[in-house]
């Protein structure tokens, strides 16, 4: 040791402030510096540096090049697949225009506030999920465990719908579209239709067959399908390539997969609107049922749709703020997203109801033609009256209306035999009230009413790449939710990483590209996410408001911001919210006892969709599901709570700050009692990503639960550190 070291010792412990008062009358009122936000190092006052845990290199946080491209990219989050094929089929189903009444409620009480609180936490902790949980209480820090697990089970299933998207734009490239027609079998003697074609449509056998060639059984493997496991593949190196570089590569590529789809929907829009029936279409779907929407199952879905269109509870949205200054300004962010994601929700469902109006008017058109021949034939044998035919009707070009007034005289006149005439009620209303979601609206409703546009293919190549994008946008946030806490967490490269976690991905997907594998897409979307995710918000919004402390968590977002957010968050997040969740939670229990656990499989013979029940091994799957997406809560709780590792290593004691510079010091927890910060053990104590000035009081003085502006939290935190050893100096 220099002979001189215990003189600069005492040199520096004189200038340690040894009160909060004399600390404030001598801070020097021209050093900006130590008034800004941001922990400065070196004094590079442009940097925004973070201090890895138990590290003695520091550690440069990457960030987004331009605040747009971050916009971008929580967009692309949120906007998903969900938007085009889930939000129409619950608007329909719910009471049409009047279902956007509850929904728009339910953003403001649960969604704005719940995606404002992630948006604000990841930003101000400046960490993955892991890191932003244990933070606020190690004990809790399952839960980031907990969303990571569900992160991806919910990308092993995502990225295989990718890979149908894929698979139907490759063939779109075709004139007439390969779904267009049914396929004609030749035997020895004669050609004639394939029979399972000809009992559903061209586009449902396509799908079931050519594309999926899908088993009858969640039970009857029938090995793999090499196509569908080649565009998985192709999936997977997509995502991967666009993540390897972590935001520096995928934020660049959000300006075109998030942009994109608009431009495909404005242009659907446009085409749609000038097709026969689209009004109808249009007009059914905003025609508000009122007496629905008083349902509580209404209220049920509504909230369900918020909660996985915003992606709470995936840690995507942590992950992506964790990346923004800290005095960005998030509240505007979570209004902007929000909105913007509810108004993308509105444009699909128009786009989608004006194709399907179109599509409606097809088939009522053929309905019309069949039923107005089976009329001919029956006046031809006597059946019916020619004086039961208004004069002016001419069956040779019947209308919709001219058939429907024939409909009705037939049905009154003949009220005893009309059910024997086999003659059916050509209405549109209730082909658009057969509304289908997901895979079947975008691969069978979608695909039917794109062969009759003109110029067919370009649209099929516009919808799937449409598609494709909106799929990867999402992914990129949900890959985002596993590769940034694990990198924070455990100091791996975020290249080497999000390799491994691709490829354990792809070969795990493997089973979902069977022909069974449409079965278990249908039960880890019903089984791996909804339960845990609303688990891990319920935990999410105690975590900060009942742990950390509301009065604590508004100054800091008073800190953060540059004003005070309104007190509306503060009855939100401390009353409504958790109540909402709660009986949301309550519902889908309900729900899930209720509904028999099972899926519609295909049926060959019949070309038709029947239910089955999930077999012994299949519900097993299902349970295990759930409780291994949660089981990170109580592990991490219980291995915190009996101590059972020791993290002493990576406690707040490990690093001393000062102005300008960084000094590591040993950890020497023995009979030291001023490195418990507010009565934690060494092994609570959180990881020292601090918002503002760090206080350093010399070992001795005064104790104080309080920093200079009479609290402690995110943005000031105060702790009693011990003596620096003269080693160190």
């Amino acid at each position: 040791m220099p002979k001189n070291s215990k003189v600069v010792k005492r040199e520096l412990d004189d200038e340690v402030i040894e009160s909060v008062k004399d600390l404030l009358s001598n801070e020097d009122s021209s050093d900006d510096a130590f008034k800004k936000s941001e922990l400065m190092v070196d004094d590079q006052e442009e940097k925004d540096v973070d201090v890895e845990e138990g590290s003695d290199v520091e550690d440069e946080r990457p960030a987004w090049n331009s605040k747009l491209q971050y916009i971008l990219a929580q967009v692309g989050f949120s906007v998903g697949l969900g938007n085009v094929w889930r939000f129409p089929y619950l608007c329909q189903k719910n009471g049409g225009g009047a279902y956007l009444v509850p929904y728009l409620i339910l953003l403001l009480i649960i969604g704005i506030p719940l995606f404002f609180l992630e948006l604000a936490v990841g930003q101000r902790i400046r960490r993955g999920s892991i890191g932003v949980w244990n933070y606020i209480s190690p004990k809790l820090g399952g839960i980031g465990f907990a969303s990571c697990v569900v992160c991806f089970f919910v990308a092993l299933y995502y990225n295989v719908i990718i890979g149908w998207s894929l698979f139907y734009f490759s063939q779109s490239f075709q004139h007439p579209l390969p779904w267009d027609q049914c396929p004609l079998v030749k035997n020895a003697s004669h050609t004639f239709v394939e029979p399972e074609c000809e009992k559903s449509s061209a586009t449902t056998y396509y799908w079931y067959r050519e594309a999926l060639n899908i088993s009858s059984s969640l039970s009857e493997s029938g090995g793999l399908n090499w196509k569908m496991t080649i565009c998985l593949l192709a999936a997977w190196v997509m995502v991967c390539l666009a993540m390897i570089k972590g935001i520096q590569s995928s934020g660049k590529i959000m300006y075109f997969s998030s942009l994109f789809p608009y431009v495909v929907l404005l242009c659907f829009l446009i085409r749609g609107l000038l097709l026969n029936g689209s009004v109808d279409g249009i007009r059914h779907m905003f025609t508000p049922k009122l007496e629905i929407m008083l349902e509580p199952k209404v209220w049920r879905e509504a909230a369900t749709q918020v909660f996985f269109a915003l992606g709470l509870g995936f840690g995507g949205v942590i992950a992506f703020s964790s990346y923004n200054k800290r005095d960005n300004n998030c509240h505007f962010d979570a209004v902007l997203v929000s909105f913007i994601n509810f108004f993308t929700s509105v444009l699909a469902t128009l786009v989608v109801f004006a194709v399907l109006g179109f599509k409606a008017n097809i088939i009522n058109e053929k309905c019309v033609i069949q039923n107005s021949e089976k009329i001919l034939k029956l006046l031809k044998m006597g059946n019916l009256s020619q004086d039961m035919i208004p004069h002016h009707i001419n069956f040779s070009s019947i209308t919709a209306e001219d058939y429907n007034l024939v409909y009705d005289i037939i049905q009154k006149v003949k009220e005893e035999q009309f059910d024997s005439l086999g003659l059916k009620s050509c209405q549109i209303e209730d082909e658009l009230d057969k509304a289908v979601q997901g895979t079947g609206l975008a691969f069978i409703a979608f695909t039917e009413a794109m062969t009759h546009f003109p110029a067919s293919p370009f649209w099929s190549v516009m919808f799937f790449l449409m598609l494709v994008n909106l799929g990867l946008g999402s992914m990129f946030g949900t890959i985002e939710g596993i590769i940034t806490p694990i990198v924070d967490t455990f100091k791996v490269r975020k290249e080497i990483l999000t390799v491994i976690c691709c490829l354990v991905a792809f070969f795990i997907g493997l089973i979902f590209v069977q022909r069974s594998g449409n079965y278990f897409v249908t039960m880890f979307d019903d089984y791996s996410a909804t339960l845990p995710l609303l688990i891990v918000v319920i935990l999410e919004n105690i975590a900060v408001i009942r742990i950390y402390g509301i009065d604590k968590f508004m100054e800091d977002l008073k800190d953060m911001l540059g004003f005070s957010p309104s007190q509306y968050y503060y009855y939100m997040w401390k009353y409504v919210s958790p109540f909402v969740l709660l009986c949301l939670l309550v519902a889908s229990i309900v729900q899930m006892g209720l509904s028999p656990p099972g899926y519609n499989a295909w049926i060959e013979d019949t070309a038709m969709e029947e239910f089955h029940s999930y077999p012994t091994w299949g519900m097993i799957v299902c349970i295990s599901l759930m409780v291994l997406a949660i089981l990170p809560v109580p592990i991490v709780f219980m291995v915190r709570r009996c101590n059972l590792i020791d993290d002493s290593s990576g406690s707040l004691a490990s690093v001393s700050y000062k102005r300008g510079r960084i000094i590591k010091e040993p950890v020497n927890l023995e009979g030291d009692n001023t490195s418990l910060i507010h009565g934690k053990s060494p092994s609570e104590v959180p990881s020292p990503n601090f918002g503002k000035n760090i206080y350093r009081k010399q070992t001795g003085s005064p104790t104080l639960d309080t920093a200079p502006n009479g609290r402690y939290g995110i943005g000031y935190l105060m702790a009693d550190m011990p003596d620096m050893p003269e080693s160190d100096l």
